[in-house]
């Protein structure tokens, strides 16, 4: 069912309007992934849980964030975007009051279980609006959505950490939860899908299918599990990074060391969060422009080798303050584009019209991939060091670029290629 809005809606009506609506509430929820990695040594240091059981919390998020949006996104074919995105701003603001107030790893695990809840009402809806408003460039459109995500962050790093050290990581759960809802609350207001016309027809100079595929045909498709492995494999290594940020450069021994830069002088941490963040939101218009005139799969090629890179550097090389800032940086740069390409790809393959749901059941792969993250603790742990880690996520990289280039790329053009043969037959004479 195609999604609709009341009509009686005095907003105007501007994909760009849409867009920007998006962007913005997407930048709203950034925190509640991308500011973790600050709560948890305060965390540790009030209740003394571990590391590896309050990163449980984390993984509860990720998954609940992405497992649910298939079901949220039924919700917005149904009922269109705006009610969606108003629900989730209302979760966002509750859940990280409730974090303020967990005084129990069953008290923290329920509210980032919420807290992905609330996100992934947020993310679903909103990246599968922008793709449906431009279908014409999805890829420019998925990685402009998905930067306010990956970039969103980079404004409150400094913020979020002065606030934990002056008043407590409890007040910072507290302040921030409710005014991020209360902006995601305002913004859902402008929010609507297109109309059948109301938005541009797909660019034709990539291949994309011309008919939609519902998500039962889509998941039985081959493509579509190799996709979901591709994922998995390349969000857990970034995700491992992104939750661990903090607690690597304390490993390492450098996070409270002094950098300046452009006459500011900050923290290691602080600085390198700024800069992650940035360069993971940059990474997904610009990945998602990329990919629009060269192709997605040879865009990934290209961009997971880079990615392979960057972990190792790391874990080699990123003991010393600059270093670290650099190849962190790297890492974020080469992994957030992966929140504009495999929706991209995944509605060049099965179609616009049931985008957010199809879109959704494939970011799923995100909440599997959370699983390893306390794994990563473990090898962390078991083995004295973070090398380990970053080896498996070099070969898991590079793993994926072959993926892309040498399976998915025929595979997606026998695909085009029997879609088409199939619409030219010519119906049987009655």
């Amino acid at each position: 069912m195609a999604q609709s809005e009341p009509s009686s809606s005095t907003l105007p009506v501007n994909r760009w309007l849409q867009l920007v609506a998006g962007v913005i509430c997407m930048v709203m929820i950034a925190n509640l992934q991308y500011g973790w990695t600050y709560f948890v040594d305060p965390i540790n240091a009030r209740f003394h849980w571990g590391r590896t059981d309050i990163q449980v919390a984390f993984t509860i998020f990720v998954a609940t964030e992405t497992w649910l949006v298939p079901v949220e996104g039924w919700f917005v074919d149904r009922f269109g975007p705006r009610m969606v995105v108003m629900f989730g701003g209302v979760v966002v603001a509750l859940a990280w009051a409730f974090n303020s107030m967990a005084t129990s790893l069953p008290m923290l695990y329920a509210g980032m279980a919420l807290s992905g809840v609330g996100a992934g009402a947020v993310y679903g809806t909103c990246v599968g609006n922008a793709l449906k408003w431009f279908a014409d460039r999805r890829g420019l459109a998925a990685g402009l959505t998905a930067a306010g995500f990956g970039a969103g962050a980079a404004a409150t790093v400094y913020p979020i950490v002065t606030t934990i050290s002056t008043y407590g990581y409890d007040k910072a759960f507290l302040w921030f939860g409710v005014g991020q809802g209360l902006v995601i609350l305002v913004l859902s207001q402008f929010l609507k899908a297109p109309k059948p016309g109301e938005a541009p027809a797909a660019a034709r100079k990539l291949a994309q299918t011309t008919r939609d595929f519902r998500p039962m045909e889509m998941i039985g498709t081959p493509i579509f599990w190799i996709l979901y492995v591709m994922f998995v494999l390349v969000a857990a290594s970034g995700l491992v990074v992104t939750a661990q940020v903090a607690p690597i450069a304390k490993d390492y021994k450098v996070a409270t060391l002094p950098v300046n830069f452009l006459f500011i002088t900050s923290t290691v941490l602080v600085m390198a969060g700024i800069v992650d963040n940035i360069l993971n939101g940059l990474a997904r218009p610009t990945f998602g422009w990329v990919s629009d005139h060269i192709g997605r799969e040879n865009t990934m090629a290209i961009v997971f080798v880079a990615g392979a890179c960057a972990y190792w550097a790391l874990g080699t090389i990123g003991n010393t303050p600059w270093m670290f800032i650099a190849t962190a940086g790297l890492v974020y740069f080469t992994w957030g584009e992966i929140y504009s390409l495999f929706p991209a790809l995944c509605t060049d393959t099965y179609g616009s019209k049931y985008a957010t749901t199809n879109a959704g059941l494939l970011y799923t792969a995100k909440g599997t991939a959370s699983f390893l993250v306390p794994v990563a603790s473990w090898i962390q742990s078991s083995t004295g060091g973070w090398h380990a880690v970053f080896v498996v996520a070099t070969i898991a990289n590079l793993a994926v670029a072959a993926a892309a280039l040498f399976v998915i790329k025929p595979m997606r053009a026998a695909h085009q290629a029997g879609r088409a043969a199939a619409q030219a037959v010519p119906a049987p004479a009655k």
